[in-house]
């Protein structure tokens, strides 16, 4: 799942997994977030220290994928959060193949055990990327053929964040959402930006009676200005354009 900041992915691979498993049962779900330090000691297994010595351990997938194989019948959901930020190489090591459907349930010899090992059929992995994370280059090929790509789009026109609205009962939200759509349309027609930047609907979300208009305003003026400051780095009229714009329409 890819998509920029605040579309909730999160969110969606969790009731992903919910929804195949057809019940909410979290025992049977892990999540991780990969970062540049993660590592296949981390995730499979390494030595640790242990005392005044090292010793052997197990990594997180790893007994992940023991607990998978000794409930063959039921469906476990690997949630991999920031997927793009770990080198996946060094994370998932030799399994690297493994993870792919044409090779589930083979055995292989892992790099500090001689133990056969394998991943099973019933382990899903549900990997999330941030589109508009400037500090990551295109993402390598190996992540690309092993994975499906579902682009994830701010759900402002949906008919459940439209029923949101509704019960917020809140004037000033209606007003920034129109905005925010025009703000995004202005960022998915940047050539330096795209569609990978717009703002998610997430940023707006909660209980309906915790939307206030201070709520708005700590939104409009803590997130969204920011991020835009960012995304306009090199273009400050731009940038002081639409922060005008946002703090005219929760100061009105």
């Amino acid at each position: 799942m890819q998509g920029a900041p605040g579309v909730g992915k999160t969110f969606c691979a969790e009731r992903l997994a919910y929804s195949i498993m057809g019940k909410r049962d979290d025992r049977r779900i892990k999540t991780v977030q990969f970062h540049q330090s993660y590592s296949y000691e981390d995730f499979i297994m390494g030595y640790k220290p242990d005392g005044d010595k090292f010793k052997l351990k197990n990594g997180l997938f790893y007994n992940f994928c023991i607990e998978a194989t000794n409930n063959p019948s039921e469906d476990y959901f690997f949630i991999i959060d920031e997927i793009n930020r770990g080198n996946l190489s060094k994370i998932f090591g030799e399994l690297l193949m493994m993870i792919e459907k044409d090779y589930r349930g083979k055995e292989v010899s892992l790099a500090y055990s001689d133990q056969g090992f394998h991943v099973p059929e019933n382990v899903y992995i549900i990997g999330m990327m941030n589109t508009a994370d400037r500090s990551l280059a295109l993402i390598d090929y190996a992540l690309r053929r092993r994975f499906s790509f579902f682009d994830m789009k701010p759900g402002f026109n949906s008919s459940g964040f439209k029923a949101h609205i509704k019960a917020t009962n809140n004037l000033k939200l209606v007003n920034i959402i129109t905005l925010i759509a025009e703000l995004n349309s202005d960022i998915s027609k940047d050539d330096s930006l795209g569609a990978g930047f717009e703002i998610g609907h997430s940023y707006f979300c909660g209980k309906p009676e915790a939307i206030t208009d201070s709520f708005i305003k700590r939104v409009i003026k803590y997130d969204i200005i920011p991020t835009i400051q960012e995304y306009w780095f090199d273009n400050e009229k731009k940038a002081t354009e639409w922060s005008n714009r946002l703090m005219g329409a929760i100061n009105d």
